[in-house]
């Protein structure tokens, strides 16, 4: 029997003859060039939205992270000071007067991020421990507590305990407290020379009191806005005949009993953190203020208008919009005698479009007006130049912090805004 032999084709390549010259981008009909030493299309960007990407889901993972930690439905305490209350998500009212537990009927109330209105707990007092002192961010981040009463034994609140207390109405004070006292839930020094906390929310408790919302029969906030189709507005951020039925009339009397505020005029100083994220349209400064600490207006993003104004005879004590009316020698913007503006203390209030400092300032913190411009199409918006009424040299002279001025800055559009010298303070419309 034969042997049958299996044939094979040989492969033989085909021998390319490209030139010297072109050994790096020679292109063979039907395939792409090679990409040899180019960046590919979009590469930088694709990099850039990735880091962005990275960065948000991170502190979006530590956002959340935080949070588990604070909400444990627990108090903290060290020696007659509150270090932290953490809220369990049902808590809207607490005392500050002693050293207290929560106590749960249905341990499951203590898992952080329970949202229940109902939950059961009782807050034991030991009343042989009084609380002294706040300490600073105690009550930091807390998106359920509506209102803080403050006994006459705490004599000691740090500038930054409510920091970022986002439904936090108002703060109530004994009037037996030797340090510290309130302005219809506004909280002050005993003397009312410092204004210590605006709170956030507050402009919900005015809603309630300016008849824009009523208490329904479990004492729950309900507002009374509506859109044109009669659905219920928890606020109203500005004429949109698309939104809601109200004109302009209805808006500027809501902004001027809801988002008004008069400092009284006995404060010298506005403490660190005081009104930062408040929802402000109009604020009035005394004449005879001297310091506006850091962060002290930091992300009032709604505030239009700083005024001054000179008290007569009689101090200003009221603080609600009735006491506009009966306000002489209003002026634009800050008033004169101001001696300090804080760090990062008026930053990204966009809404503000106008900034005259006077020339008795001394110190301006850095990044003080930072994130105060914007743009809109090929225009720059908001305080878009900034007047100072010293002349160069003196304001030179002055202790003046890094990129104290509003700065555009965005990819690679960056722009600071002019700096007028030796100017005239702009008159009140009338």
């Amino acid at each position: 029997m034969s042997k049958k032999t299996k044939k094979t084709r040989e492969f033989v390549p085909e021998i390319l003859d490209i030139p010297e010259d072109e050994i790096w981008d020679y292109k063979i009909e039907g395939l792409a060039a090679p990409h040899i030493n180019k960046p590919f299309k979009n590469a930088t960007w694709k990099k850039i939205g990735f880091v962005i990407f990275m960065i948000f889901a991170i502190l979006i993972s530590m956002y959340f992270s935080v949070r588990v930690l604070l909400n444990t439905g627990k108090l903290v305490y060290e020696n007659g000071e509150l270090t932290q209350f953490s809220n369990n998500g049902a808590i809207k009212t607490f005392d500050i007067d002693y050293v207290a537990t929560i106590e749960y009927n249905d341990s499951s109330l203590q898992l952080a991020g329970t949202e229940s209105e109902d939950a059961k707990f009782t807050i034991q007092k030991d009343e042989s421990q009084p609380i002294t002192k706040i300490r600073e961010y105690a009550f930091n981040c807390d998106g359920t507590l509506e209102v803080i009463n403050i006994a006459a034994t705490v004599t000691q609140i740090d500038e930054r305990a409510f920091y970022s207390c986002w439904n936090l109405q108002c703060i109530y004070v004994d009037d037996n407290n030797p340090n510290y006292c309130d302005v219809d839930g506004v909280l002050y020094n005993k003397d009312m020379t410092e204004i210590i906390c605006y709170p956030i929310d507050h402009d919900r408790y005015l809603r309630l009191q300016n008849g824009y919302a009523h208490l329904d029969e479990n004492g729950n906030q309900v507002s009374d806005l509506v859109n044109n189709k009669g659905e219920e507005l928890e606020e109203i951020w500005g004429v949109d005949s698309n939104e809601h039925k109200y004109d302009d009339a209805f808006y500027a009397e809501y902004n001027l009993k809801t988002r008004t505020y008069v400092i009284p005029s006995t404060v010298t100083k506005i403490g660190a953190n005081c009104f930062n994220y408040a929802n402000l349209t109009d604020v009035y400064l005394p004449e005879g203020l001297k310091e506006i600490d850091t962060l002290a207006f930091y992300d009032a993003g709604n505030i239009r208008n700083i005024y001054s104004y000179v008290a007569g005879a009689e101090p200003v004590l009221t603080t609600t919009y009735d006491t506009v009316e009966t306000l002489q020698n209003v002026y634009y913007s800050l008033p004169e005698g101001l001696e300090k503006i804080g760090s990062d203390c008026f930053t990204k209030d966009r809404g503000l479009s106008y900034m005259y400092i006077p020339s008795s300032v001394k110190e301006i913190g850095h990044h003080a007006f930072w994130g105060t411009v914007y743009k809109e199409g090929k225009e720059l918006c908001a305080v878009t130049e900034m007047n100072v009424g010293a002349d160069e040299a003196t304001f030179n002279n002055m202790n003046v912090g890094s990129q104290w001025l509003p700065k555009y800055d965005y990819l690679l559009f960056h722009k600071n805004v002019n700096v007028n010298y030796s100017a005239e303070r702009m008159s009140v419309p009338e």
